[in-house]
């Protein structure tokens, strides 16, 4: 079996929370690399060491977080969310110091896996009746199936991950014909691409990373949506001035809690806020933050440690 290797450069401090975010992306145990360890585990004058000093001489100056994943097509998902996740947690205050949070990749090298990923990704359905296509490959769609054509190259979502999944069910359910939808943190376009097959007649879709706004725009070209979907870059609600009948953040549990609040303004009365990303054990307190915030919890939807939920804001 081929495993793809995740590194994360952090700080002692940040050591733990790392791992956390790489065995929430479905990591097969995490290494700690800590410089730091090495004087921790010295045995008092006049013993043998436990780690001779030397060894430090040769290990980063960063704490090195690594970890495991099949290489599999799953895995190009967990790479970028924990590149998300990442990314959200270097705009945190957290009373701490995480460090550099860059990311590397080994086990397979980069070349290789481009070309191993494609191999592996092939035409899937995701919700009850849209199948994602990558360009280089066929499908004949079924009576009722939606195809998604979604070239997300190696930085952003191909639609795997089981939060993808439970956001298109929700999309599927609650975007009707004429709806107008936001997009928040919308990566290579699925749910964007998914609202517009439902019939939403104008999606904005948002990134802060220029080269997300730029994929999804090209892949909302490609499958005929120009026209009804807007790519604006942007840091979350900051490029977002309007309302909308759907609200859409597929992110982290985090982020979600973070701007439950704020982004009711942009949900028109009645309108709904569907929000994934959220490993399990963060379901009660994300639920907690939106309650918080005066929303009415329409559905939650779960598949293997991850929820979704759609919630309500109310008419008055």
């Amino acid at each position: 079996m081929d495993w793809l290797q995740i590194t994360v450069h952090t700080t002692t401090e940040g050591s733990d929370i790392v791992s956390q975010a790489l065995m929430d992306a479905g990591s097969n145990g995490t290494s700690i690399e800590d410089r730091n360890d090495i004087q921790l585990n010295q045995r008092p004058e006049g013993q043998w060491d436990i780690l001779p000093e030397s060894l430090a001489e040769n290990m980063s100056e960063d704490v090195l977080v690594t970890g495991y994943f099949e290489a599999d097509a799953r895995a190009q998902d967990a790479l970028n969310h924990i590149r998300e996740r990442l990314r959200a947690l270097g705009q945190m205050d957290l009373g701490m110091d995480l460090g550099k949070l860059t990311v590397e990749t080994s086990g397979l090298g980069d070349q290789d896996w481009a070309e191993y990923w494609k191999k592996q990704y092939k035409p899937f359905k995701v919700g009850s009746h849209m199948v994602i296509r990558p360009s280089w490959t066929e499908y004949q769609p079924q009576a009722g199936e939606k195809v998604l054509e979604i070239d997300p190259g190696l930085a952003f979502g191909t639609g795997t991950h089981e939060t993808t999944n439970l956001c298109v069910s929700l999309v599927e359910k609650y975007v009707k014909p004429g709806m107008k939808v936001i997009d928040v943190g919308t990566g290579s376009g699925i749910l964007a691409i998914a609202a517009a097959h439902m019939g939403a007649s104008h999606v904005l879709a948002t990134d802060i990373d220029e080269m997300a706004v730029k994929v999804a725009r090209e892949n909302a070209e490609k499958n005929g949506f120009a026209h009804k979907i807007d790519c604006v870059q942007g840091d979350l609600l900051k490029a977002v001035d309007e309302q909308a009948d759907v609200v859409i953040a597929n992110i982290i549990a985090d982020v979600i809690i973070s701007f439950a609040g704020p982004v009711k303004a942009h949900v028109m009365p009645g309108g709904a806020f569907i929000c994934s990303g959220i490993v399990s054990e963060r379901e009660g307190d994300v639920r907690e933050a939106l309650e918080r915030a005066g929303y009415e919890a329409i559905e939650v939807l779960r598949q293997g440690e991850w929820v979704a939920m759609a919630c309500r804001r109310p008419e008055q």
